[in-house]
């Protein structure tokens, strides 16, 4: 069932949104060579919880053991945090970060360099966010859920990347995982009408090898096949009147205008 939700819903539903975007813009200082994906998890945590009656909505979603994903180089999603995950100068590293607050859900991910990276490692990343980008600016009323991954295929085209194809994005609200999915493969005009109230986690993600993946032996982590560079970026989104409503950006400072979490 797609759940169309209102003007006071969506703001609470930011509210969520907000806290996720601020967390990402100072997870741009603590993503460091040295630092253990479990400390991350550790800060995240912390911060999410000094925000009065926030807290982490993964932690024991479905079983998961983390308060964040953390997601390393091949990892592409659901990367368990552990004190033995240490990052090196040039990794790739998600962080994939979900939020209650009052009820309400919002979801975002972001993909860090690690120190300095290599150009093919700076493209896909570059790539991925502008195919985040694209899919969330066809979030307009009157779309389908088609046009959001014919955007991103768009986007992806010539590059040399691929589009993962066997995870999807979803409507989001009281609960972190609603109905529709959200493919990030699609053809305009094809698949549900989005609406006004809508709600959407568009979550594209890209390898620099094959589109095929495989979860490892925790039950959890999901790689790519061939150990390729995985990257995902992710934006809960709303439908509404005036256009697409992105949650999950950093509130700007008054008088200016809305900022992205890190680029």
């Amino acid at each position: 069932m797609i759940h169309l939700r209102t003007a006071e819903e969506i703001d609470a539903m930011a509210r969520s949104g907000a806290i996720i975007g601020t967390l990402l813009t100072a997870l741009d200082d603590e993503v460091r060579p040295g630092r253990s994906t479990k400390q991350l998890d550790r800060f995240c945590d912390t911060y999410i919880t000094d925000h009065d009656g926030a807290v982490p909505a993964f932690k024991g979603l479905y079983g998961f053991p983390g308060s964040v994903c953390i997601s390393v180089n091949e990892e592409v999603v659901h990367g368990i945090p552990s004190d033995r995950v240490i990052l090196d100068e040039g990794d790739l590293v998600t962080i994939d970060v979900g939020v209650r607050l009052g009820g309400w859900c919002a979801d975002s991910a972001w993909t860090f360099p690690v120190g300095d990276v290599d150009d093919a490692s700076a493209r896909l990343l570059d790539v991925t966010r502008q195919s985040l980008d694209a899919a969330a600016e066809a979030a307009e009323r009157g779309n389908h859920i088609g046009d959001l991954g014919a955007a991103v295929v768009r986007t992806v085209q010539g590059s040399g990347l691929a589009i993962i194809r066997d995870l999807v994005g979803h409507g989001i609200g009281r609960e972190v995982h609603e109905d529709p999915q959200v493919p990030n493969v699609g053809r305009p005009g094809f698949g549900p009408l989005l609406r006004e109230g809508m709600v959407l986690a568009i979550e594209p993600m890209l390898s620099a090898g094959t589109v095929d993946i495989r979860t490892l032996d925790d039950g959890w982590t999901v790689v790519t096949a061939d150990s390729s560079r995985a990257a995902h970026f992710e934006h809960t989104v709303a439908i509404t009147a005036s256009g697409p409503r992105i949650l999950t950006m950093a509130p700007a400072p008054a008088g200016t205008a809305g900022v992205q979490a890190p680029a």
